[in-house]
């Protein structure tokens, strides 16, 4: 039988990690290899340490300029390849995944972006994932895809 005081000291014990990263606070991380971002933060790690927030991945380069300028299929690799930096940032990867929103400007491009998403995403096992076809902020940007991770262990 457990005595009031041992269980207090179980619980502090099993309760202290969780209260001392939740006293740490979130970290914000702009990633070298994404584009300096105006008013927002690529990459945000809860205080929990494993829950990673990814800002709206769009196809631009360091500078700032739009890769593939009304090519869909260039635009998405280079959304990819920004996803998997900002993944890398913290240590993660694709499998790290576990919900992505994909916005598209044209429904047409839904079986292209099918198509390289498997090149990225495991098939068997792909993340939850809300599609919205919608007009993004600037006209020449065809996706945008933002994400949530979760680490094995907290950073």
């Amino acid at each position: 039988m457990l005595t009031r005081p041992l269980l207090g000291l179980l619980a502090a014990l099993f309760l202290a990690p969780a209260v001392q990263a939740q006293l740490s606070g979130n970290r914000y991380l702009n990633p070298p290899g994404l584009v300096k971002p105006n008013g927002y933060t690529h990459v945000v790690v809860a205080a929990d340490g494993r829950t990673v927030y990814i800002a709206g991945q769009v196809a631009l380069d360091t500078a700032g300029k739009v890769v593939g300028e009304g090519d869909f299929k260039v635009q998405a690799e280079q959304v990819y390849g920004n996803l998997r930096k900002a993944l890398a940032s913290v240590g993660a990867t694709f499998k790290d995944l576990v919900k992505t929103t994909t916005v598209i400007t044209d429904v047409e491009n839904v079986a292209a972006l099918r198509e390289i998403r498997t090149r990225y995403l495991d098939p068997k096992n792909p993340p939850a994932n809300t599609l919205i076809v919608a007009t993004l902020v600037r006209p020449e940007l065809l996706l945008e895809i933002e994400g949530v991770a979760v680490l094995p262990q907290a950073r």
